[in-house]
């Protein structure tokens, strides 16, 4: 057995009889309520998600662990801790702020009592993003680094506390402390793996453009018996509109947005995607690309919600005034205003029988792509390969986290990568949301092996398999 191997399998003991105290961690999280929005939970549950943060991540070997109030008046949580001279920079991110429970009746367990269940730990928060955040405690822990050992690289830790309300206070905090965030490579802990068990890059994320879109035909709404047929129906109208953005196969086609993308990077299996978002039996998948190429590649428009009356308390009306909220969802490579002006022209162009239309924008947000080529990427993927027993493989999402971008820009030459324990079956922001505690166990054992070898990676990582683009965007 070689030193290399050796030392692989200590972290990989040290971090298996580490998790029950990461269970210990996530049961105390979970049970914490913090929801950033005071209309919902009162602010003193985040104030006390915070203050753990600091207690445990002090006792894990961090230094001048506090709390930051950021531009939107909800807390950051900093900390630091020395490496050896000259070694490299760490920024270890995630969030402890969490969506609130939704549907309290649809958790079959208590959304903020974790729950042990066929294996699976449920709970809210229980992977996005508190799973990520014992993660980190167990992968510093297993490092040792209250035992006077110190750390082999110098570690910068910031957990935001409004990151699922969108409020941006810790992008806005970025350039007014630049000296919290500057670090060579950040590992951004807030995504996870394409499937159970397959270690995951995500290297792309789309960008944000919404807007609100309000449709006039008339002075007031008018009787239908009387009226309608002639009378000029704002609800078809907007209707007529909105089905223009989609062709017949259901691409989404808005002038002046390519939309024939292709991603290279993994691929997503048609039917694994028809299990993981639960179409139903004879439902299409829409679209003529490949299910990647639809998800990370392509811009893609949802109508998200439309004010008109509902069918319960409607009446006998030609409808005068109604409006809907449309959200494009774009690809690296899409400048996020070019997309919303291109979004707003096609929605009042496609108006018919002279319909006004007025359209408001929304607040968006640029795609990110990561740079995957430095020393950080490849020893990231060597400590992948060791935890797992399976190369990295690069994925897309379709989400999109502004903070990227903010850091991107701020700092130039350093590496971003996202990783995390979330995968599919995690349910994050719906009722029932649960984590594989193996997937904290390996992901710890990943990120301690990283910060062990980034400096002297242990060998050369292979490169992420890059399956061959289909050629006639068939699905399987």
């Amino acid at each position: 057995m070689t030193a290399e191997s050796t030392g692989t399998e200590a972290l990989r003991e040290k971090v298996r009889a580490l998790m029950p105290r990461a269970k210990e961690d996530l049961t105390e999280l979970v049970a914490m309520r913090s929801v950033a929005d005071a209309r919902q939970f009162p602010p003193e549950e985040c104030a006390k998600a915070a203050d753990f943060l600091v207690r445990a991540f002090t006792e894990a070997g961090l230094q001048d662990m506090r709390r930051v109030t950021t531009p939107d008046g909800t807390d950051a949580v900093v900390g630091h801790a020395p490496g050896p001279e000259g070694a490299p920079t760490v920024l270890l991110y995630c969030h402890y702020d969490v969506q609130p429970p939704l549907d309290d009746a649809a958790w079959e367990t208590p959304p903020f009592e974790l729950t042990e269940r066929d294996g699976r730990w449920y709970g809210r928060g229980s992977a996005d993003c508190k799973g990520n955040i014992a993660m980190h405690l167990t992968a510093l822990r297993a490092l040792g680094g209250p035992d006077g050992r110190g750390f082999p690289v110098n570690i910068k830790f910031v957990a935001e506390g409004s990151e699922e309300q969108g409020t941006g206070g810790l992008e806005r905090l970025v350039p007014l402390q630049p000296e919290l965030f500057a670090a060579d490579t950040l590992l951004i802990c807030d995504t996870g793996n394409f499937e159970r068990g397959l270690p995951t890059t995500t290297t792309s994320l789309r960008g944000l453009a919404n807007v609100v879109v309000t449709v006039s035909t008339l002075k007031g709404a008018m009787h239908s018996g009387m009226f309608g047929g002639p009378a000029p129906d704002a609800l078809a109208a907007l209707i007529r509109i909105l089905d223009s953005l989609r062709d017949e196969h259901g691409n989404t086609v808005i002038k002046g947005l390519p939309g024939d993308g292709a991603w290279d990077g993994v691929d997503y299996p048609a039917e694994q995607f028809r299990a993981d978002a639960g179409v139903l039996d004879g439902v299409s998948l829409v679209g003529t690309g490949s299910v990647a190429d639809e998800l990370w590649a392509r811009p893609a428009v949802t109508v998200l919600g439309i004010d008109c009356p509902p069918v319960v308390g409607s009446s006998a009306a030609v409808q005068a005034k109604v409006s809907a909220r449309v959200s494009l969802r774009i690809p690296p490579g899409v400048d996020a205003d070019d997309a919303q002006r291109a979004l707003a022209a096609h929605l009042t162009s496609a108006a018919p029988w002279g319909a006004r239309v007025e359209v408001e924008p929304e607040s968006g947000g640029r795609p990110f792509r990561a740079r995957t080529n430095g020393p950080a990427y490849r020893a990231l993927a060597t400590a992948l390969r060791e935890a797992y027993g399976k190369d990295m493989v690069q994925s897309g999402q379709g989400g999109s986290i502004p903070l990227c971008n903010v850091l991107a820009a701020h700092f130039p030459t350093a590496e971003i990568a996202l990783i995390g324990v979330e995968e599919p079956g995690c349910l994050i922001h719906a009722p029932n949301e649960s984590v594989d505690p193996s997937e904290i166990e390996h992901m710890a054992l990943a990120e301690a092996l990283f910060l062990s070898t980034y400096a002297t990676p242990l060998r050369p990582a292979p490169a992420p398999p890059t399956p061959s683009p289909r050629k006639d965007g068939s699905r399987p």
